[in-house]
């Protein structure tokens, strides 16, 4: 593995801002099992956990555990905990755990290593029923959207001898539930760590190694920082696109029609991040209000410029800004996150 450490500063219109950032590139890939068990003589790495739990099974739960049930080198033992008993069902009908538990504190007794898949709004909770039993020595985790959050309600309940190491892979989709997860939703993504202050080294590390075996590239960054970047590559577009199509709804009944007849793929785009989970939205908005305002303000303001560009003629002015668009989505394709 090589690591290396650089500061980066940023700068624009608005003032610069300078981070630690320190970046691990992937490992090579570990010789995996097709599925846990269905071939002995296959050759595989030993398990990085003996028990991995997963609070909540949604898109990302059900995709780290169908990636440890095929591999067979992230965990000896798949914990599942969902909130209903009826996802938990369909959980054993899927295959991907190899147990389940309705209660929270039963499924991580005995964890080397807990994961947070849930609501972000739900951390606090789920943190408060597991803290007196959490093992010494495990490892929480998270995939939450948001960290500063997660740091102010997880932190504090996390015992001591337990090592807390919040993390977001940045992939989805916009279906959510169990039976959405696969096995490549990481492949080539982003994983971003965010430990707190004086989290021990070997703990981040197996946090990392956890996502590299996911497919994940992983960049440690500072938790401010990593809900202001979130805040407009992620956040902002989701809540214009929630906006753009309650727009569409409140149009008059013939009007709307339209609208759904001959959507355009623009509008197609929309819709499509528009269907994401409403309540893991809720919570990922209210939880990261500030960074969100702070964004939504500055596209006001880039949208009001452009009104008045539109409205006076400006072409050049237009023009311009399409091209940066174009730009940007040459960069994306060029890094491969598009």
């Amino acid at each position: 593995m090589r690591a290396w450490a650089a500061k980066r500063t940023e700068a624009g219109g608005r003032g610069a801002h300078s981070r630690e950032l320190r970046l691990y590139s992937p490992l090579p890939p570990t010789p995996f099992l097709k599925e846990r068990g269905s071939n002995p003589g296959t050759l595989m790495s030993d398990p990085l956990f003996r028990r991995l739990t997963l609070l909540g099974i949604g898109l990302i739960g059900s995709s780290v555990a169908r990636i440890a049930r095929e591999r067979g080198d992230l965990a000896a033992e798949v914990v599942v905990n969902a909130r209903t008993q009826k996802t938990l069902d369909r959980v054993v009908q899927l295959g991907f755990a190899d147990r389940v538990e309705l209660d929270p504190a039963r499924a991580v007794a005995g964890a080397d290593c807990v994961m947070l898949a849930a609501p972000v709004g739900a951390f606090a909770e789920l943190a408060a029923h597991i803290a007196p039993h959490l093992a010494p020595g495990a490892i929480l985790t998270d995939v939450g959207s948001t960290k500063q959050s997660v740091i102010r309600d997880v932190g504090p309940l996390v015992p001591a001898g337990v090592h807390f190491v919040p993390a977001h892979p940045v992939a989805g989709t916009e279906y959510s539930g169990p039976d959405a997860g696969f096995t490549t939703l990481f492949q080539g993504r982003w994983t971003l760590l965010t430990p707190p202050p004086g989290t021990d080294e070997a703990a981040v590390e197996k946090v990392a190694e956890l996502w590299r075996r996911c497919g994940s590239m992983i960049e440690q960054m500072e938790p401010a920082h990593h809900d202001r970047v979130l805040a407009i590559v992620s956040h902002l577009p989701h809540l214009i696109a929630f906006t753009i199509c309650g727009t569409a709804d409140d149009l008059a009944d013939e009007s709307r029609q339209e609208v759904l007849n001959f959507a355009a793929s623009g509008f197609r785009d929309f819709t499509r991040i528009a269907a994401s989970d409403p309540v893991m939205w809720r919570d990922i908005f209210l939880n990261n209000r500030e960074a969100l305002l702070e964004m939504l303000a500055r596209f006001m303001e880039d949208a009001q410029a452009m009104s008045r560009a539109v409205r006076w003629g400006d072409a050049a002015y237009i023009e311009d800004m399409v091209e940066r668009g174009r730009k940007i989505r040459r960069s994306l394709i060029e890094l491969k996150q598009a």
